[in-house]
């Protein structure tokens, strides 16, 4: 197993719609605005969030149960901006759509951007032949209130090629999380 370079990515990406929009190189600005860059790099992906945010929210006093998700537990905002509360998180989506090739893994880690201002990014790794918008998860450690660009760069996907096929797919196996679109919660 190997990790998959700019020229492989970018080839994936054109000819066999491996991540759609698809940016070829990186992207640090817009019109002489600075972003947090986005696009292809050496060995990854840096990928963007849309512009719908969902926020976590204790107002309902709910308890957070991953087989009985309360949606009622989130506030949605539509914006370019996304604050998030002191010790909490949100919820948004990759503005990118995936088809992971069957003989690939891919993994996200967080853009240090984010990092360093205790803001984590996870989301669990993409699985030979998943596809769909990324849900991306956004934990602010800090005890202020954080900010989530929306259309810029918040954590990069890394590809990993197996030597062998694997023998069952997210697909085969009709994983519940297959072809999902924009934010998407917990299913038991």
């Amino acid at each position: 197993m190997s990790i998959k370079a700019d020229r492989w990515i970018r080839q994936m990406a054109q000819e066999q719609g491996m991540i759609e929009p698809f940016e070829p190189g990186q992207v640090r600005s817009n019109g002489g605005q600075q972003l947090i860059s986005y696009g292809t790099s050496s060995y990854g992906y840096d990928v963007r969030c849309s512009e719908h945010f969902k926020i976590f929210t204790n107002i309902n006093s709910a308890t957070v149960d991953p087989k009985a998700f309360d949606d009622g537990s989130f506030v949605d905002v539509h914006g370019p901006v996304c604050v998030i509360p002191p010790n909490s998180f949100a919820l948004a989506s990759t503005v990118e759509y995936f088809r992971i090739p069957r003989n690939v893994l891919t993994i996200c880690l967080g853009k240090s951007t984010y990092a360093r201002c205790g803001i984590i990014v996870n989301v669990t790794p993409l699985e030979p032949e998943w596809e769909g918008h990324v849900t991306l998860e956004f934990s602010n450690t800090t005890t202020l209130p954080a900010k989530i660009y929306a259309n810029e760069g918040v954590a990069q996907m890394l590809f990993f090629e197996s030597d062998e096929v694997c023998e069952v797919s997210y697909r085969d196996r009709r994983g519940k999380y297959q072809g999902q679109r924009g934010v998407t919660l917990p299913r038991a």
